[in-house]
């Protein structure tokens, strides 16, 4: 049996990562759950799985839960130091990460240092600390499973070769709701309209994300580290299916893909479960190669969507420029979902951010956490002086 702790239990990741515990009742113990101020959702899912520690982010959120539960022997905390003591608990196997936000760095780093396997859907860890989260991870002797489903297709198609052999890696995006879209025709959507993901069932922030193909970006800069790349290596490719969830090129010209319908269940179990794989519920929906006609592949326009060529740009340059772009965009999307800002202002809000920042080498996590702030803080000047 494993024991897993679920940083981010009521989100769109954690909810489906307890769809597989439900699923697999017999092969998990849960230990522990963490999320925002879900306070709802969260008592259900303690009195479905009898965790012994809960964690609300917002105190008032945890004291309102404390209060809900309270014929339930469990331990309700909150805040960061909830997440840390959590994270740093001796008696479990597995810390899925699936919070959004930096808010991920530090509870990843107390449960490295604690010996625990990272199944990661933080996004964020990596991006902005994997300087920090790699080393520490190798000197640990722990390993990081991928739960994207982008990552967890590269990893999949890694299994048995040498990473030395990678020519390139291809990571697909099915190109959000706008795709083949032009400037022009973006200046007035709204965040209805960007919510509309074609094939993906996400979160609002990573829905929008996709939609401005910062997502993409992000997971460039994550896929670098995860698979110790250079930029160089690494191709964006649009596949408006989603059925091909990436690929990896090696140097004789050969192309591993993994395939499957667009289920993020399925990179959750793969984590969950690796090495081994599990017989997945027949009532799940597979991929029908009889009735699939077509894949289609596309070069993105990094003229439209320019916050993906940036995320390149930034990524090469390190330091905390990832961290300033990763900042800036949670800054501008929430603007954007609150109908304070426009689309199109999320990409320049990224860019304006990053061309004002004076570059940091090498950042410890303070220092990454004050270019944070001061991120916010500069698209939260230029919001107001619109």
């Amino acid at each position: 049996m494993k024991r897993l702790v679920i940083l981010g239990s009521t989100g769109s990741i954690g909810t489906q990562s307890l769809d597989i515990a439900r699923e697999y009742a017999s092969e998990f113990r849960i230990v522990a759950l963490a999320a925002g101020r879900n306070v709802k959702l969260m008592e259900q899912q303690i009195r479905e799985f009898r965790p012994r520690y809960a964690v609300m982010w917002e105190e008032a959120a945890a004291a309102e839960l404390k209060a809900l539960v309270s014929d339930i022997d469990i331990t309700i905390l909150s805040g960061m130091n909830g997440l840390l003591e959590i994270a740093s608990l001796p008696d479990y196997d597995i810390l899925l990460t699936a919070v959004v936000g930096m808010i991920g760095i530090r509870p990843t780093i107390a449960g490295i240092e604690a010996g625990k396997t990272i199944a990661l859907a933080n996004k964020e860890t990596l991006v902005c600390a994997g300087h920090i989260i790699i080393p520490l991870a190798k000197k640990n002797g722990v390993s990081i499973l991928p739960v994207d489903s982008e990552h967890s297709a590269i990893f999949q198609s890694l299994n048995g070769e040498s990473r030395d052999n990678i020519e390139k890696i291809w990571l697909t995006c099915s190109g959000g709701p706008f795709r083949g879209k032009k400037k022009d025709e973006l200046l007035k959507v709204t965040a209805a309209d960007a919510l509309k993901h074609p094939n993906w069932a996400m979160g609002k922030k990573i829905t929008i994300d996709s939609s401005t193909m910062v997502n993409k970006g992000l997971e460039v800069m994550e896929a670098k580290w995860l698979f110790d790349v250079d930029y160089d290596q690494v191709k964006v490719l649009i596949h408006p299916q989603s059925i091909v969830h990436s690929m990896v090129e090696y140097v004789d010209g050969a192309v591993i893909a993994q395939l499957g319908v667009p289920d993020m269940r399925l990179p959750i179990q793969y984590a969950l479960f690796y090495p081994d794989r599990k017989k997945a519920d027949p009532q799940r929906q597979r991929a029908d190669f009889y009735k699939l006609r077509q894949l289609d592949f596309d070069e993105p326009d990094g003229e439209t969507f320019t916050a993906l060529p940036l995320a390149f740009e930034v990524g090469r340059a390190g330091g905390i420029l990832p961290t300033v772009y990763n900042a800036a965009n949670e800054e501008a999307v929430a603007a954007f979902l609150a109908g304070k800002t426009g689309f199109l202002n999320i990409s320049e809000m990224i860019a304006k951010a990053v061309a004002a920042t004076k570059n940091t080498a090498d950042p410890d996590v303070e220092q990454i956490l004050e270019a944070e702030k001061a991120a916010r803080e500069m698209v939260c000047s230029m919001i107001a002086k619109e």
